[in-house]
């Protein structure tokens, strides 16, 4: 019988080497060896941002790219950490995730942005759920009430970015990803105003943001007064009528997590319609990760979108998770390919390299002529918490 040895990490970061586990390596393996290289390349990353004033977002030409906890992406290095915690029960890395949630608390009044979700959810919420610490909750709280700020009545949707560009009332399809903070302030608070917001924001959401083949749109522009539609258009994609590729990850995301939280059929149905466009696309590579636009000029040679991988997998390892058994199957096959393609040395950096962050080749905005081929903090968040799902899922059922 053919047996397996997982390789340690440790002695070979000390001797200079990448470690390499085979690619079909038993599943158990192949996880507990990526979450010991995480733990390596973070502990190098740790080291590379110590004395920065900000928190590491990218890596680009040689520099590590550090950010205010006002970008929207502030949360993620923390919610690494969290996970990182949570992988190996180790209060350093406890430690190290309170030290940079800290200063993430400075935006829970901010309501200029939609993004609140992604900075105090993936930070503080973590933190909550692995500490207890009331702290947390009392932040979460006023940073729900912040974001509750900016939904219109009129719209049924919380204003994703201030006017700009000609838009007046714009929403983006990422803002699905923020309203797992009001469904969790409802359930702590007892106030169930603001889970009425996240499916009011919702309903609207599958109106008006999806095509019949189960793609969405990135920008919907409505009238604040009456809200009626202005603009159907992109940001980040390749053209208006395009399928953005993180935008689809993030609509699959975030509608698996609202069939979660509020067991509603009709955010279920979405998210296998999204799964659907998403795992049958003619133009998704043999390697199941995604080029940064399913309808990039370029391809097969356009660039690839390792963090839409990423959010897509950690989203079908839960969306299994809410369906009969004999249709999780399909969703779990599908999502182990993905993770051990983002595991393999395609994806994954060699230690020490890539700014210390953990996955290569994300595209944050191509168009914006930004962050294109580069490690992106949210990356590696979402490529953690789908090693930890995965594994979630061959641990015996009590």
């Amino acid at each position: 019988m053919k047996t397996h040895r997982l390789v340690t990490l440790l002695p070979a970061l000390a001797l200079g080497m990448t470690p390499v586990i085979s690619a079909e390596a038993p599943l158990a393996d192949f996880i507990r060896e990526n979450l010991e290289f995480a733990t390596a390349q973070y502990t190098h990353l740790l080291g590379q941002v110590e004395g920065k004033e900000g928190l590491p977002r990218t890596f680009e030409q040689g520099e590590l790219k550090v950010i205010p906890p006002k970008d929207w992406t502030s949360g993620f290095f923390a919610g690494s950490l969290w996970y990182l915690f949570e992988a190996t029960g180790k209060p350093s890395w406890r430690e190290a995730a309170r030290r940079y949630t800290a200063p993430i608390e400075s935006v829970k009044n901010n309501t200029n942005t939609h993004d609140l979700g992604f900075m105090l959810y993936t930070s503080h919420g973590q933190g909550l759920r692995l500490t207890g610490d009331a702290h947390y909750r009392e932040v979460l709280l006023t940073g729900a009430g912040s974001l509750s700020t900016r939904f219109n009545p009129a719209v049924g949707c919380i204003q994703s970015w201030n006017a700009r560009r000609g838009w007046q009332f714009p929403v983006i399809i990422d803002n699905m990803m923020n309203l797992e903070l009001l469904t969790w302030a409802s359930r702590t608070s007892g106030d169930p105003k603001f889970r009425d917001l996240a499916i009011r924001h919702a309903d609207t959401t599958i109106k008006n943001h999806f095509r019949a083949d189960g793609s969405s749109i990135h920008v919907v522009d409505y009238d604040p007064a009456t809200g009626a539609i202005r603009a159907r258009q992109t940001h980040q994609g390749a053209a208006d009528d395009s399928a953005w590729a993180r935008g689809q990850a993030w609509g699959l995301y975030g509608y698996t997590m609202m069939a979660r939280e509020t067991r509603q059929p009709a955010y279920l149905a979405q998210a296998r319609s999204i799964a659907r466009f998403l795992m049958n696309h003619p133009r998704l590579p043999a390697d199941r990760v995604p080029y940064w636009d399913f309808d990039a000029p370029g391809i097969p040679t356009a660039p690839r979108d390792a963090s839409a991988g990423a959010i897509m997998c950690s989203a079908l390892f839960e969306l299994a998770t809410l369906v009969p058994p004999e249709d999780a199957a399909g969703y779990r096959t599908f999502a182990i390919g993905q993770l051990r393609s983002l595991g393999s040395p395609a994806y994954r950096a060699n230690l020490g390299e890539n700014g210390g962050f953990l996955l290569m080749h994300s595209t944050g905005n191509l168009p914006g002529k930004t962050e294109i081929d580069v490690p992106i903090n949210y990356a590696d968040y979402y490529f953690l918490e789908a090693l930890l799902r995965c594994q979630a899922g061959l641990a015996p059922k009590a």
